[in-house]
């Protein structure tokens, strides 16, 4: 009603019956702050022959590693495993980073005197080959001649991070027609319940849409529809500060919240079935269809970061740290090439 004298209008009963849903649902969870727990990712993948925390060379070939960003990467090997079996005279290792200078010293690696390296809380920045030269001696049996031999290894150290997950839901109802007014109203009442069973878990719905269809079933009259869509996102307003309470592991905290986000708005649509069955003796005019709520995961990436099936196919789940050449500036999942002059850092997020 226009002005503002007037009666206020009650919601629709299609209103009242999500309202009655949510406060059964919500009773149920009080206040909910999700504990951290271990994500089901390893903290580190490899392409080489891992054993007890150690990555192995090969003498034939470069070894890939992927090191979660903040952690410290295996040991790797400056042999590979047929070596580690042998007696190895006077054994001697020489470290290259990836700026091309000796490791040996630096604050940031443990080097241990068998020629074991790890880099400690590993960054973006750190990413690139890194090469170990082993030398050792040869000692003749029969005339005690010493022979000096050379071979090298390298290892191309990747820096990763989780994917940042999201969730595209898909929910239908039923309606009296297309055209009635009331469609409208309840799409923006369930956008803000849907909001308040999640706000305090730092998610929120965005692009949502709804639009009304006809629809003919085998054997019955025609059906008006809204299908309606929406994205529950982990980045509301205040999530930075949840996210610095565990600044090591953030994209899994940040997947922890959504997913039982996720998993709340589901049990809430769950739960209209029964209140439609028990709560109601007339079907309300716009109502739930039964089973039709639906989501798919969407990943992105932080900028800096992509994904890469083919390059990184041994850690094609993971968001790797954009190569020399390339840069991601948002949250895409891919690093686009850089088509003026070359980038030569890793993790760009400009060209």
């Amino acid at each position: 009603m226009a002005g503002g004298g007037g009666r206020p209008r009650s919601p629709p009963r299609a209103l009242l019956g999500m309202a009655a849903a949510v406060a059964a649902v919500m009773a149920g969870w009080g206040v909910l702050f999700p504990t951290v727990r271990a994500v089901p990712m390893e903290e580190r993948h490899s392409v080489g022959l891992v054993e007890k925390n150690y990555v192995y060379g090969d003498i034939k070939h470069e070894v890939s590693v992927y090191v979660k960003v903040f952690a410290n990467s295996p040991f790797l090997v400056c042999m590979d495993l047929a070596r580690s079996q042998e007696e190895l005279i006077d054994p001697k290792y020489l470290w290259i980073g990836p700026d091309g200078k000796k490791l040996e010293g630096r604050r940031y690696v443990n080097l241990t005197e068998t020629g074991k390296l790890m880099v400690m809380g590993f960054k973006e920045s750190m990413s690139g080959a890194y090469t170990c030269t082993l030398s050792h001696k040869i000692i003749e049996t029969t005339t005690q001649e010493e022979r000096e031999m050379f071979e090298a290894y390298q290892f191309m150290v990747y820096a990763y991070r989780e994917a940042d997950h999201a969730y595209q839901a898909f929910v239908r109802f039923t309606t009296r027609e297309c055209e009635l007014a009331a469609n409208s109203l309840f799409f923006e009442e369930l956008k803000k319940i849907l909001n308040n069973i999640i706000s305090d878990l730092t998610c929120h719905i965005i692009d949502s849409s709804c639009k009304c269809h006809s629809v003919k079933l085998p054997k019955q009259g025609l059906l008006h529809e809204l299908f309606v869509s929406f994205q529950v996102n982990p980045f509301a307003p205040g999530w930075e500060a949840v996210c610095h309470q565990v600044p090591y592991d953030c994209e899994a905290a940040t997947n922890m919240r959504v997913q039982e986000a996720r998993d709340r708005i589901g049990e809430f649509f769950h739960k209209q079935t029964y209140a439609l069955k028990h709560r109601f003796q007339t079907v309300p005019i716009i109502h739930y269809m039964d089973n039709s709520f639906s989501v798919i995961r969407i990943d992105s990436c932080r900028p800096g970061f992509g994904k890469n099936d083919i390059t990184h196919k041994n850690c094609a789940s993971c968001c790797v740290v954009c190569g020399p050449g390339t840069f991601s500036p948002n949250n895409e999942v891919t690093c686009q090439t850089c088509t003026r002059p070359r980038v030569k850092m890793y993790g760009a997020r400009s060209c």
